[in-house]
């Protein structure tokens, strides 16, 4: 379990870069729509060159075929997962400072165990507990920082974050399900499946269709050289690097609650967003009570390390 929090953690500290370079994308000007769906081609590519290089080209032609046996479920759970999180998640920052949509994104921490409920999932009651520590300390360093936020940033760049924390979930649940053979969804327990890199491109191929239609309905300027840039770093960080460690966590999790569990780990994404925004933003040093909720953040994490049992 420990170990699990651990790679959960560390994908929350790449998973950061996302808010900070989205803001900065946004600062120059670059629109929303490429700051996302050119994250996800970069993707696609990287993912094809690492595969096909480590396990051979042979394993992409399986996946390919993977993919294609069961297309509707890959572009339903891409898009969920992939397509609606991100495309809220880049929104968001045309309308709110990194930390706003970082501190908001942990609603996804609640929106989770909703998720898992729904798909008739059970867990001690404890860990709706836990949850909602984690989940005061992130509503204190988000009410630290509100005099400096107007109504407008708060909505705008709070309420598609609000959203995207049931998306996210709810993609990577869905592959969950299906890995664990769910009735009601096709049966992928396939050995590739088991490879995050893998799975990660499954899902990424699924958001394609969003993403064109995305494109399409809104037709956005050319992105800028620096765009295109800023999203390759995003890519490699938070989409590769983040995106497996994290699927890798969820996918050695064995019951409901230790996916709670690695889900809660994405908070630790508030702490390195914050820090990365003084640094390189030159955002504002966190008051008392910033740090004050920081450390309920983690006294939340270490409590699921230390009372999380078995559930079955």
């Amino acid at each position: 379990m420990i170990a699990l929090i651990s790679i959960g953690i560390l994908s929350g500290l790449f998973f950061s870069s996302t808010f900070i370079l989205n803001r900065l994308m946004s600062l120059e000007g670059g629109h929303w729509v490429w700051s996302a769906c050119l994250r996800y081609a970069y993707m696609i590519l990287f993912l094809t060159a690492l595969i096909s290089m480590f396990q051979g080209i042979g394993a992409t032609g399986r996946l390919w075929r993977l993919f294609l046996r069961h297309w509707t479920f890959w572009v339903i759970s891409g898009s969920i997962g992939f397509g609606g999180f991100y495309s809220l998640i880049c929104f968001s920052a045309d309308y709110a400072p990194g930390w706003v949509v970082a501190t908001t994104w942990q609603l996804t921490i609640l929106a989770s165990l909703v998720v898992l409920m729904c798909f008739g999932r059970s867990f001690p009651r404890r860990i709706w507990f836990f949850s909602s520590i984690v989940f005061v300390g992130v509503l204190m360093v988000n009410v630290s920082h509100a005099d400096i936020a107007s109504a407008n940033a708060l909505f705008m760049g709070g309420f598609p974050v609000l959203l995207a924390a049931f998306c996210y979930p709810t993609g990577n649940q869905l592959v969950w399900e299906a890995k664990k053979g769910n009735r009601f969804l096709p049966d992928i327990n396939d050995p590739l499946v088991e490879n995050p890199f893998n799975k990660v491109l499954l899902l990424s191929l699924g958001s394609v269709p969003f993403w064109l239609l995305l494109v399409a309905a809104i037709r956005p300027p050319l992105p800028s050289g620096g765009q295109l840039i800023h999203t390759a770093l995003v890519a490699l960080f938070s989409g590769i690097l983040a995106t497996s460690l994290f699927l890798f966590a969820r996918n050695k999790a064995r019951h409901a609650g230790d996916v709670a569990a690695v889900d809660a780990t994405q908070s630790s994404e508030v702490i390195f967003a914050m820090i990365g925004e003084i640094l390189i933003l030159n955002a504002p040093l966190p008051n008392g009570m910033a740090l004050g909720g920081m450390l309920l953040v983690f006294t939340g994490l270490a409590l699921f390390i230390r009372f999380q049992k078995v559930t079955r």
